[in-house]
């Protein structure tokens, strides 16, 4: 039985991706390319990989078995290479490619900044950063890191505590002025709560540990920073990460309600699929994260300003 390491690289991106034309985009190849080595694999595999239907395709039993073995191996085998070509006591350099996946908002409003620094300081390693609120399968998706905020559901993954955010129930003055400030968790069943379409309003809403009356939400986005600005513009009360609402507050777009109840803490911890022995560019991107954040959070606000 013999295969190309190309043949696998463009199966697991077919995969990924759910197109040819995905997959083309992606390895810079024409479409014919990526169709005959898929072919030439279920060749030698003597397996259907996918079924073809009217230009669509879709993966078989065979196919996801394969992927689900074949992705994690090619991970270790890309960190073989370059702990073998790269990551001798020698060469100081980071070279290749470090795939990172982070959240939308935490990623565009902090974590840029952050990653363009250890770009700067290694110029020959390659990065793929995407920024998505759904928490990707690092092993799945190809990626070596992800930044999670909130608790972590993947336990198989190695971790290291970033720091920590709070969350913070607030509203436009404007909307408190209309609508009077609630005293209770029990007065938000007579608001407009902004929901947030990937976590239950009854999780959203836990203060003092306390599961909060049955809440409705007329408005639900799956943006955070989506959410902040609905509740600038008047249209309810959300309850949101302070690296999102605490410039706003301080400012007086937004304002703090039922300040006496204990809201949840948020970890920001860096995740990564296990692997051993940990390659140099992982190693050192998680502790450049550690000490970016060593200091506190930047978008803390002195209760002076």
């Amino acid at each position: 039985m013999r295969y190309t390491l190309d043949e696998i690289e463009t199966f697991l991106a077919v995969m990924e991706l759910g197109t040819i034309t995905a997959a083309a985009a992606r390895l810079n190849l024409s479409k014919s390319v990526i169709s005959k080595r898929v072919s030439d694999l279920e060749l030698t595999l003597g397996a259907a990989l996918f079924r073809r239907n009217a230009g669509r395709i879709t993966p078989t039993e065979t196919a996801r078995r394969l992927d689900d073995k074949m992705r994690p191996a090619l991970a270790d085998l890309a960190t073989a290479v370059e702990s073998a070509a790269w990551g001798g006591p020698s060469d100081d350099t980071l070279r290749g490619t470090l795939s990172i996946a982070a959240p939308m908002s935490f990623g565009t409003l902090y974590l840029s900044p952050i990653i363009a620094r250890f770009a700067a300081k290694h110029p020959e390693l390659d990065l793929r950063i995407d920024y998505d609120d759904r928490a990707r399968d690092l092993l799945r998706d190809g990626f070596d890191i992800g930044i999670r905020i909130g608790d972590l559901r993947d336990t198989a993954l190695m971790q290291r505590k970033l720091c920590e955010d709070e969350t913070i129930p607030c509203a436009s003055p404007e909307y408190l002025n209309r609508h009077g400030r609630p005293n209770d968790i029990s007065d938000l069943k007579d608001h407009q709560v902004i929901g947030y379409q990937h976590m239950s309003n009854a999780k959203l809403w836990t203060l003092d540990d306390k599961t909060p009356p049955a809440l409705t939400s007329r408005i639900e986005v799956n943006n955070g920073e989506a959410m902040r600005d609905m509740a600038i513009e008047g249209l309810g009360i959300a309850i949101l990460p302070a690296f999102l609402v605490a410039k706003t507050i301080a400012k007086g777009e937004l304002e703090r309600v039922l300040p006496k109840f204990k809201t949840r803490h948020l970890p920001i911890v860096a995740v990564w699929p296990p692997v051993a022995p940990l390659p140099p560019k992982l190693r050192r991107f998680v502790d450049h994260l550690a000490v970016e954040l060593s200091n506190g959070r930047p978008w803390q606000v002195s209760e002076d300003n």
